[in-house]
C-alpha cells in the first residue's frame, strides 16, 4: 500500500498548525541492540521531515511515539510499504503499532539527540 501524498500535502500544507493524531510504534528487544537500527530507519525519513516524533528506551524495548496529520492517514502510514520496508531494511523488527488519540496540546522546547 502506497501513501496518497496529494492526501498528506493536503492535511500538512505548510506545516502542522492544527490537531494531530498520535501513534505508538512498540519494538520488542535489547534496547542497545534495537537502537542503532531504528537510528538507521529515522535516517530514511530525516528527522527535520517529522512533526511530532519521539524515541523512548523501555525495559524490553523502545517505543516510538509519532504523529500523523489525521488518525486516516497515521493508519494508511503504519500499514503502507514506505514504513514497513523502512523497517525491514533497517533491521527492526516487527513493531505492535497503536493509535492513541488526537494531540490537544504539544510543545517540545529543544531537540534530543543522543
Amino acid at each position: 500500500m502506497a501513501i496518497d501524498e496529494q492526501k498528506m500535502e493536503e492535511a500538512v500544507g505548510e506545516g502542522m498548525s492544527g490537531p494531530m493524531y498520535l501513534g505508538a510504534a512498540y519494538f520488542d528487544g535489547d534496547p542497545g541492540e534495537l537502537l542503532p537500527t531504528y537510528q538507521r530507519m529515522l535516517g530514511t525519513f530525516g528527522l527535520e521531515a517529522l512533526d511530532v516524533h519521539l524515541c523512548i528506551t523501555r525495559d524490553g524495548g523502545l517505543t516510538v511515539f509519532d504523529a500523523c496529520p489525521t488518525r486516516e492517514i497515521y493508519e494508511e502510514f503504519v500499514r503502507s510499504e514506505t514504513f514497513l520496508g523502512a523497517i525491514a531494511a533497517a533491521g527492526l523488527p516487527q513493531p505492535r503499532v497503536s493509535g492513541l488519540g488526537d494531540v490537544q496540546v504539544a510543545h517540545v522546547r529543544r531537540t534530543v539527540r543522543p
